[in-house]
């Protein structure tokens, strides 16, 4: 069986990440780790706390690892099949602690191990060019701060060792650019 390729979206507020995940995993065939925040949010409310962000990350990882069984129990499931080895995954410990940092300036010890801990294989930076989207969950709507939070993604991405692009463009443009960089990276 071919090792599981983690392919992790990350990016500002209506950057349209969700969409993309969704649009990249029906193109590859596969599944992906919806962004957990909406989850917890939507079910106890907008108004959140620095511990409320550590149920959060913690819900983020058990959604990714159980992702992960899903897509290894359908590659064995299929064998002699062909089958897609790649998982997208709707943010991960580094928009945690881009979030904990930016509201709280503060991060939690558990994020920071699990970002040392955790490895993936490609990173897919949405640039802000999309238009703001109203959304209940949404904080930032000025381009200040979204230029700001997109800088803070690029600068850690930057600084580590995993490949990683800037997904741009509008529509199907965008979806393509971003099949290009994974095909391109992995």
């Amino acid at each position: 069986m071919k090792s599981i390729q983690k392919i992790v979206v990350l990016g500002p507020e209506s950057t349209g990440k969700s969409t993309l995940c969704a649009t990249l995993a029906a193109h590859y065939q596969t599944i992906w780790t919806p962004e957990y925040a909406r989850q917890y949010l939507s079910e106890h409310g907008t108004k959140y706390t620095y511990d409320d962000l550590l149920t959060i990350a913690k819900g983020q990882i058990n959604n990714e690892e159980k992702s992960i069984k899903l897509l290894e129990q359908k590659t064995q499931n299929n064998k002699g099949e062909e089958t897609t080895n790649k998982l997208i995954v709707d943010t991960d410990m580094y928009v945690m602690k881009v979030w904990c940092e930016y509201v709280f300036n503060n991060c939690h010890h558990y994020i920071l191990e699990e970002i040392n801990q955790r490895g993936y294989d490609l990173y897919l930076l949405c640039d802000i060019d999309l238009p703001w989207t109203a959304d209940e969950m949404r904080e930032y709507p000025d381009a200040a701060h979204r230029l700001e939070l997109f800088t803070l993604y690029k600068e850690l991405l930057i600084n580590q060792k995993t490949p990683w692009g800037i997904v741009s463009g509008t529509g199907n443009q965008r979806t393509q650019n971003a099949i290009q960089l994974i095909d391109q990276l992995l």
